[in-house]
């Protein structure tokens, strides 16, 4: 990748309130996360295209009743297994569009890699893959629901 796209990107990146932007270009990837308001860290990783920072909502959506015993430390309302968190704020997704079946269910064997859902951000679709082989403990939201940076979104039993 041109070193003046990366220049251009990091500009874009302290000009704007995001944390986070990855861009792929063929086999290349960078991805810029800003850890201090003057700082912005460049590396390569496989990801997500895009990760805006929270957006303003034009009105508040509840939690669901399911998400908010993982948010505290009620976590033993759970079932067993390794949570997997929104790595972004965006729209939740089951299944790539409203006639197709949803990526997983409860009781999905999954696979490292496999498609979990996608997160609508920014008019991007992203694929929110499984970090870990095993099986859907828990599906934490439902379709279409706004999800918050670092909210529960799936219980995995690992393999």
């Amino acid at each position: 990748m041109d070193l003046r796209k990366i220049k251009k990107l990091i500009e874009l990146l302290e000009e704007s309130e995001l944390a986070e932007i990855e861009i792929h270009e063929g086999e290349e990837s960078v991805r810029l996360i800003r850890h201090h308001a003057q700082q912005a860290v460049a590396q390569a990783a496989p990801a997500p295209v895009l990760s805006p920072s929270p957006q303003p909502a034009a009105s508040p959506a509840p939690a669901p009743a399911n998400a908010a015993p993982a948010d505290d430390d009620g976590d033993e309302a759970l079932p067993p297994g390794e949570i997997l968190r929104s790595p972004m704020v965006g729209t939740f997704y089951s299944s790539p569009n409203p006639e197709s079946e949803a990526f997983v269910r409860v009781g999905s064997t999954v696979s490292a890699g496999d498609t979990l859902c996608l997160i609508e951000a920014m008019k991007m679709f992203n694929q929110i893959e499984a970090e870990f082989s095993g099986k859907v403990a828990a599906i934490l939201v439902e379709d279409g629901q706004p999800v918050e940076f670092d909210q529960p979104l799936f219980v995995i039993e690992k393999a």
